[in-house]
């Protein structure tokens, strides 16, 4: 009898993109490590600057795992919290690396987030530029025919990028604006991210407790 082989890793891949919003991908990476998820992380070159503008944070390749740390410890409002999370099950792809694994569809990914997906990217993607490591991944993941989350970070929205997001959308991705909603008890800038973060993790069918669900009103108008 063949002794049992070990289940693979098979990871969620997150892209953070340049936009603004770097506390939406951090709620994100907070929710898919709370879920027992493995994930892969893709940090674009223009994402850092805007890591290091909303937070002080200095993303390096060098020392991902001590800044990631840091960074998901903050709150929306980029200043220290209570998070605590476990960075065992998460693996750091340099942006510029084209070889990595998340290149090749062979590589056994769940999926993939971009989150917050900036309209330079969302270009890049639509038109299969594959110019770094965030954007080839994401090509990758549409191909292979698995879930892709882009997470758009933009407003007022221009008809480019609209014809853009069309095309994400005809390829089987879900365009899913980083449109915070009020119903679900929000009272806090964190509990607006976390609602964002929540539906990018329902799009993907992973199970979180990030937000209040609508459960329907009771009762109704009286009729007559």
């Amino acid at each position: 009898m063949e002794p049992a082989q070990n289940t693979p890793r098979r990871p969620w891949i997150v892209g953070v993109s340049g936009a603004s919003g770097t506390p939406y991908a951090a709620a994100v990476l907070r929710g898919l490590i709370d879920a027992g998820e493995s994930v892969d992380l893709v940090v674009s070159r223009a994402s850092r600057l805007t890591l290091l503008d909303e937070t002080g944070i200095s993303f390096r390749d060098a020392h991902w795992r001590d800044d990631l740390r840091e960074w998901l410890s903050r709150g929306a409002d980029g200043k220290p919290d209570a998070f605590t999370v476990d960075l065992d099950g998460v693996r750091h792809w340099a942006a510029g690396d084209l070889a990595a694994g998340p290149s090749s569809g062979s590589y056994p990914a769940k999926g993939m987030l971009i989150v917050p997906a900036s309209t330079a990217s969302v270009a890049g993607v639509a038109l299969g530029l594959s110019k770094d490591l965030l954007q080839r991944t994401a090509s990758v993941t549409l191909k292979e025919r698995r879930p892709l989350v882009v997470a758009v970070r933009e407003t007022p929205l221009n008809g480019q990028t609209l014809r853009h997001l069309l095309a994400l959308d005809d390829a089987g991705a879900v365009v899913l604006p980083a449109s915070p909603a009020f119903y679900a008890g929000a009272n806090d800038l964190q509990s607006l991210v976390d609602f964002v973060a929540g539906r990018a993790l329902d799009a993907v069918g992973v199970p979180h407790t990030l937000y209040r669900r609508w459960k329907g009103q009771l009762g109704g108008a009286r009729q007559g």
